[in-house]
């Protein structure tokens, strides 16, 4: 069977290719299908990340390129995986990342299943190209802020200024003469 992807990067601009891979290639040779295609010269690695459920790109569980388990050989990676191990008509979605630096993510979905090749073509093939890579990776905001250094965001714990007046003219702490320690 043929299997039709839109990859989305995920960026503010529609950047998106089409491409068709044999379902019995492996998650490796789609990674080389979505490098090609995108134009990057191949010298970074990369990582499928499987989604939670089919309506959401919350990531769940990582297929990395190479193995970085602390025994060898008990990590799975992408050549382990067939395409169709993973992705189905029950089960669309995934999200890529390649050049931990740089950190390119973009949208995997499964948007069509083939039966059969078409005659005379090779796979696999980049069927459509829409947009520009941009020269720097950027993020649309769909898979959250990821570079926000506030954690807590609009954290409210419900205090307000009388809750820290209870110390204020209290004088019954013992001074315990530990001032030259503070000097």
């Amino acid at each position: 069977m043929i299997y039709k992807f839109r990859v989305i990067l995920d960026a503010e601009e529609d950047i998106f290719r089409d491409i068709a891979i044999e379902s019995d290639n492996t998650l490796e040779d789609l990674h080389n299908a979505i490098v090609n295609a995108f134009g990057f010269d191949g010298t970074e690695t990369g990582s499928f990340f499987t989604c939670e459920d089919d309506w959401t790109w919350n990531e769940e569980d990582e297929i990395p390129m190479f193995d970085t388990g602390e025994v060898p050989g008990e990590m799975k990676t992408m050549v382990d995986f067939k395409i169709d191990d993973l992705m189905h008509q029950d089960n669309t979605k995934m999200v890529y990342v390649y050049d931990f630096f740089s950190m390119w993510t973009f949208f995997v979905e499964l948007a069509a299943i083939e039966e059969e090749k078409e005659a005379g073509e090779t796979y696999p093939a980049l069927l459509f190209s829409h947009g520009e890579l941009p020269a720097e990776a950027g993020q649309s905001g769909l898979r959250g802020d990821l570079s926000n250094d506030d954690i807590y965001g609009d954290f409210e714990d419900d205090f307000d200024d009388d809750d820290f007046d209870m110390f204020d003219g209290d004088d019954s702490f013992e001074d315990m003469g530990f001032e030259e320690n503070w000097n």
